[in-house]
């Protein structure tokens, strides 16, 4: 938090300045007030009319000074919060897909959304009055020191005694407030799995349902809400109990000592004291809320270093033989899905991945492309152990083709490239590989279309050409293709599939679909059957056993 603070010093150095400007305006009104008395002590018109002069004079300066601290301030609560959310975005876009898959994405967005605007209420409307407040309090406590030194003596040991009562509650408003967070992030996704789920819902008139769920989740956001509301409200409470016993020794204080000072000055000594006491009433709540607004940050913007992380991932990944598998187990929670894997992939082959559904097809898969690294056993390419490889570098060498398909709200080029440098010459292959080569001719702007929202101006098959000729573009390594032509009709499914396996790198491919004269050309099948991982030649395997 210190660091996002000083990052503009010179802007902060204004916002702390302009903080500190209300505190003219309070010892403005509290010197007209303890002039107020001394009118009635003196009983002097012409010191009332020049009370009445200084009033009018005092109204248009503090206006200023509003209106002066509020532009002085805004542009730099902008500029941080500007650094929040890109910090916060940061993090999510250079988190390892390993670690972001461990949470729904639902949850990143309550981040980027929820969490931002709870820091942006909490925060600098506390910050703004912590520094206000603080300013007030040391002003004046250096006035009391010159007006009435015991007296000043005596409020400062009050302060500490103030202070390390609100301190008991430090702890307590911290949770709270990362209750509030969690439960906006449970809401965030109940919501998206309605809204996702709607057509089905609706269909099958279980709406209402979902609604209730949804609603419930909002009761429990609200519930929280009102507890850590209610808590701060205790807080203050508390403190304002505790300042009016305080005042009201004071106030005895000065009445014992009216013989030693004029009117003016007791009731200006009573008003420091007041000002001395009920900021901290204010301040020490609102440090506790600032605290838990550092925890926000620091859980939507801190960089999670994973030591464990640190010492592996640093060899280069280089693939010039082949992938083996060495006792690989693997499993979620009670159900292991493979038991003592043994298996080869050499370079430039091509394998398919058979198995009933549920036998871990796709999490072998995952594991085979460094999704998943929590396995016992090894998976080594040419003797480099898996968890010693860069995982972007990795990335950067290895192609996928899903059955679910993402696109952008961006160009048919973009789309394809992924916003790297890729030549025309090249995606237009791809394109022709991928059978895409007809829509692009039929756009007027070929590949300068511009696709809607995750391709909803697109069929369902030609959304899933489109991830085809990009994981195509891209001429990678490895290419992993989990159910890729589900989408298109037996015909191209087929061209496409052809394709796929003239190409010169490694195919490791996911298939319910069988192509005749086709799909028998990959070079092994992996067959996975209660756990473990039998492998087969392709021609063989498609010989005798039946299709699944």
């Amino acid at each position: 938090m210190k660091d996002l603070l000083m990052k503009r010093k010179g802007q902060f150095i204004i916002y702390i300045i302009a903080c500190f400007m209300p505190v003219i305006d309070s010892l403005i009104r509290m010197g007209l007030f303890s002039m107020i008395f001394g009118v009635i002590e003196k009983r002097d018109i012409e010191y009332f009319k020049i009370l009445v002069i200084l009033s009018i004079f005092a109204a248009l300066l503090t206006g200023g000074f509003h209106i002066a601290s509020r532009l002085m301030r805004i542009g730099f609560m902008k500029n941080i919060l500007l650094d929040v959310r890109k910090q916060a975005f940061d993090k999510i876009i250079h988190i390892s897909y390993k670690d972001f898959s461990k949470q729904s994405k639902e949850v990143y967005m309550s981040h980027l959304i929820n969490d931002i605007n709870t820091f942006e209420n909490n925060f600098f409307l506390n910050l703004l009055n912590v520094i206000y407040m603080g300013g007030l309090y040391i002003v004046c406590l250096i006035i009391l020191y010159v007006i009435d030194y015991k007296l000043a003596i005596a409020m400062t040991l009050v302060s500490i005694g103030l202070f390390l009562f609100a301190s008991l509650f430090s702890k307590k408003t911290e949770s709270l407030q990362e209750e509030v967070s969690n439960q906006n992030e449970q809401l965030t996704v109940e919501v998206a799995n309605t809204f996702n789920g709607l057509e089905i819902l609706k269909l099958n008139n279980i709406e209402d349902k979902f609604l209730d769920k949804s609603l419930n989740a909002i009761n429990r956001v609200e519930k929280r809400k009102v507890a850590f509301n209610i808590f701060s409200e205790q807080q203050r409470s508390l403190m304002m109990f505790s300042s009016y016993i305080v005042l009201f020794g004071v106030v005895i204080y000065v009445a014992a000592s009216m013989n030693s000072s004029n009117f003016t000055t007791a009731m200006f000594s009573v008003q420091l004291c007041s000002n001395l006491v009920f900021p901290l009433v204010e301040i020490l709540p609102r440090m506790n809320v600032i605290k838990s607004s550092r925890r926000i940050y620091e859980k939507i913007t801190k960089q999670e270093t994973n030591h464990e992380e640190e010492e592996q991932g640093k060899v280069p990944f280089e693939f010039k033989e082949s992938i083996e598998v060495q006792g690989l187990n693997f499993g979620y929670e009670d159900k292991i899905l493979l038991k003592d894997a043994h298996f080869k992939l050499e370079k430039g082959k091509k394998y398919l991945i058979k198995g009933v559904s549920g036998s871990g097809k796709s999490t072998l898969m995952k594991l085979l492309s460094m999704i998943y690294d929590e396995y016992e056993g090894k998976i080594l390419v040419d003797g480099t152990d898996y968890k010693t490889i860069q995982e972007k570098d990795f990335n950067n060498q290895v192609a996928f083709i899903y059955q679910d398909v993402f696109l952008f709200e961006d160009t048919m080029r973009n789309n394809i490239s992924l916003y790297k440098d890729i030549s025309d010459e090249i995606i237009q292959v791809a394109c022709k590989k991928a059978g895409l080569q007809e829509l692009i001719e039929e756009k007027e702007e070929g590949l300068g279309t511009v696709l809607s929202e995750n391709g909803k101006n697109l069929s369902g098959g030609q959304r899933q050409r489109i991830s085809i000729a990009r994981a195509l573009a891209k001429n990678a390594e490895i290419l992993f293709v989990d159910e890729g032509t589900s989408a298109l009709n037996e015909d191209i499914g087929k061209k496409i599939e052809q394709e796929l396996l003239n190409l010169e790198c490694t195919v490791v491919a996911i298939s319910h679909r069988y192509y005749e004269g086709v799909t028998d050309q990959y070079d092994y099948v992996l067959e996975l059957k209660n756990g473990h991982v039998e492998t087969y030649q392709a021609r063989e395997y498609f010989g005798e056993v039946v299709i699944c």
